[in-house]
């Protein structure tokens, strides 16, 4: 087990774009937004992938949702989709994707889902998309590959993995990441991240500021960006839950999920290469 320092292993793995990179070559991510009246969560996570590095990040959504979303975002793309068979024609070129947040408990998202494990994007499976399974999870882990992440926190966590529940959180984490066959980043004050090859992690620096509505998906848009950007998968979900937490710390008391993405870029630069920081 690795507990993530500061300058964890994560850290000189981190994406840096070259002088001549372009946003396509930064990466390309989509969020799968909630209907019209539950657009913000896939507007935390998008904004929070942008801020993280991704190069060109996309909302999909209801052609209800569209015009909810094109009045509250600017550099985010927005852009309809008809069913499920349609959202995947469309992400079939991109390089990640987040489904999940406030995405709605129906057969709509589990179409959905369906879809997007053919586009073999790396897939950030968050919230309703992990309670849609809690009946027949075995059928959520079909859907994965070994570079998909899990985003449980504790409740879904049970949903999922009812057997699991009594074992210590890096136990626990480290079953469940072998037996869906993909990375799973356990939140919790101290957040657990696990591969199926047996690499597990405890971040050290849980923050008590994170403990409120919609910070989850600023993490998952968070894990999302970096995984666009060609980040193996364990050092995303586990550079993206250091980040995620310190940018709380350095906020303190009275943060809001709004507040995250805006931090990132500040921890980043601390973060990068000597010759990459702002002067």
């Amino acid at each position: 087990m690795t507990v993530l320092p500061e300058a964890g292993d994560w850290r000189s793995r981190l994406p840096w774009s070259e002088a001549d990179t372009h946003k396509h070559a930064r990466g390309r991510l989509a969020v799968v937004s909630g209907p019209a009246h539950r657009t913000g969560a896939a507007r935390l996570a998008a904004r929070a992938a942008l801020r993280i590095g991704a190069g060109l990040v996309r909302v999909m959504a209801s052609p209800a949702a569209i015009p909810v979303l094109a009045a509250s975002l600017e550099a985010v793309m927005v852009e309809p989709f008809d069913g499920a068979d349609d959202l995947g024609h469309r992400l079939r070129e991109v390089d990640a994707v987040v489904i999940g947040p406030a995405a709605g408990m129906g057969e709509e998202t589990v179409g959905n889902l369906h879809a997007l494990a053919r586009t073999g994007a790396v897939l950030v499976v968050d919230a309703d998309a992990l309670s849609v399974f809690e009946s027949h999870p075995d059928d959520l882990f079909a859907l994965l590959d070994r570079d998909d992440v899990l985003t449980p926190h504790g409740g879904e966590f049970v949903r999922l993995f009812p057997d699991l529940a009594d074992l210590p959180s890096t136990e626990a984490a480290a079953q469940a990441s072998v037996r869906a066959d993909a990375v799973v980043l356990l939140k919790g004050h101290e957040t657990v991240i696990a591969a199926p090859d047996g690499r597990v992690a405890v971040n050290p620096n849980g923050s008590p500021w994170l403990a409120t509505a919609g910070t989850g998906d600023v993490l998952a848009g968070m894990i999302g960006g970096l995984a666009a950007q060609h980040m193996d998968s364990f050092d995303a979900a586990c550079a993206a839950a250091w980040i995620h937490a310190e940018a709380a710390r350095r906020f303190g008391p009275g943060l809001i999920a709004e507040d995250l993405p805006d931090l990132i870029p500040g921890i980043l630069a601390g973060l990068a290469p000597k010759d990459l920081r702002p002067s």
